[in-house]
C-alpha cells in the first residue's frame, strides 16, 4: 500500500505471530492485568505505552506479550470499561501535539519551507482522522483548528 503524502510505497514489516491463546509461560490472571492497565493509565500513560510496559515489566514480574490474548479485551476497551480512557483518541492527540509543535516552530522560523509542508501534511491527517472519529468519539460538530487543539491539550 502506498504512503499518504509521498510517492513511495510502504515497506513491509514483520507480522505478529498467529496465536489463539496466550503463551503458557505468561500465566497471569486477567483481573491482575486489568488492574495493572488501570493503574498505568492513572499514572498518565497512553494505551500504547501501557502495552509496552506490560510487555517489558509485566504484572508481578511476569511479562504479558499480548493483552488481548491474555484478557480477551484490548487495552482501550479495558480503559473505557473502567472510565480511565482519555477524552481524545491516542493517534489524534499525538498528531495534534505534533501540529502545535510545528506551528510554534513556524512562528519563529517563517522561511522554513520543509516544516511548513510537514505542518500542512500533519493538519490534513488530523482533518482526515477527525472526519473518521466524528460522531463516535468526537462531537458531531467538531472541527479542527489550531486554537481548538491548544485548548484540548491544555486540559
Amino acid at each position: 500500500m502506498a504512503r499518504m503524502h509521498t510517492r513511495r510505497r510502504g515497506s513491509s514489516s514483520s507480522d505478529k505471530p498467529v496465536a489463539d491463546e496466550a503463551p503458557e509461560w505468561s500465566d497471569v490472571d486477567a483481573a491482575d492485568i486489568e488492574a495493572r492497565v488501570v493503574e498505568l493509565a492513572e499514572q498518565g500513560k497512553d494505551p500504547s505505552q501501557i502495552g509496552l510496559s506490560l510487555r517489558d515489566e509485566g504484572v508481578k514480574g511476569v511479562p504479558v506479550p499480548d493483552v488481548k490474548l491474555a484478557t480477551g479485551k484490548k487495552v482501550t476497551t479495558i480503559l473505557e470499561e473502567n472510565d480511565a480512557a482519555g477524552d481524545l483518541p491516542e493517534d489524534l492527540r499525538n498528531l495534534m501535539e505534533r501540529a502545535i509543535r510545528l506551528r510554534e516552530h513556524m512562528e519563529e522560523n517563517q522561511q522554513d519551507k520543509s516544516n511548513r509542508r510537514a505542518l500542512q501534511n500533519t493538519e490534513s491527517k488530523i482533518r482526515r482522522l477527525v472526519s473518521y472519529y466524528r460522531g463516535d468519539k468526537l462531537d458531531d460538530d467538531f472541527t479542527y483548528s489550531y486554537d481548538v487543539a491548544v485548548e484540548l491539550l491544555e486540559e
